[in-house]
């Protein structure tokens, strides 16, 4: 598993996103950008975390910065949780899968007893220059949205 760490150059990506477009790191150059990995879209704590992030999106974008929520679902699934929920964030889709093992968030979980491969949930705030500046685990969805725009807004 690789393992991102604050202070490293952010691992490039280049995915297809909910209507139709392409985001890539290189693109949003000078633009802070907060990647948040999800596991599965329109579910409980999926859709919860985007609508926080999409609640605050105004202050994100005051301070610079672009938010990604990205998981492994198919663009069709993402356009449909977006309009579903109105989601303001951009959804990405690594359906090819290397976002999500370039990152490191391709990991072993546990359910019931029982083992398999799942996304975690987990942040990474990537500063205008392309350096990781702030990494977070395992997030608790609550609270978690106003926690990375007070970082956000300290950089």
């Amino acid at each position: 598993m690789t393992d991102i760490v604050e202070g490293q150059p952010a691992p490039a990506f280049d995915m297809a996103t909910a209507g139709g477009d392409r985001v890539s790191l290189d693109a949003l150059k000078g633009r802070k950008v907060v990647l948040y990995f999800y596991p599965k879209a329109d579910t409980p704590g999926c859709t919860t975390e985007g609508q926080d992030f999409s609640a605050l999106i105004a202050e994100f974008d005051k301070a610079g910065a672009t938010v990604i929520g990205v998981s492994r679902d198919p663009v069709k699934k993402l356009d449909r949780f977006k309009a579903k929920h109105d989601l303001r964030v951009v959804l990405a889709s690594d359906e090819p899968e290397d976002v999500t093992e370039a990152w490191g968030v391709w990991v072993e979980k546990k359910l019931y007893g029982r083992e398999y491969m799942g996304v975690e949930r987990a942040t990474f705030l990537i500063d205008g220059a392309g350096v990781v500046r702030r990494v977070w685990r395992k997030v608790s969805v609550k609270g978690h949205a106003a926690e990375v725009l007070a970082a956000v807004q300290s950089i």
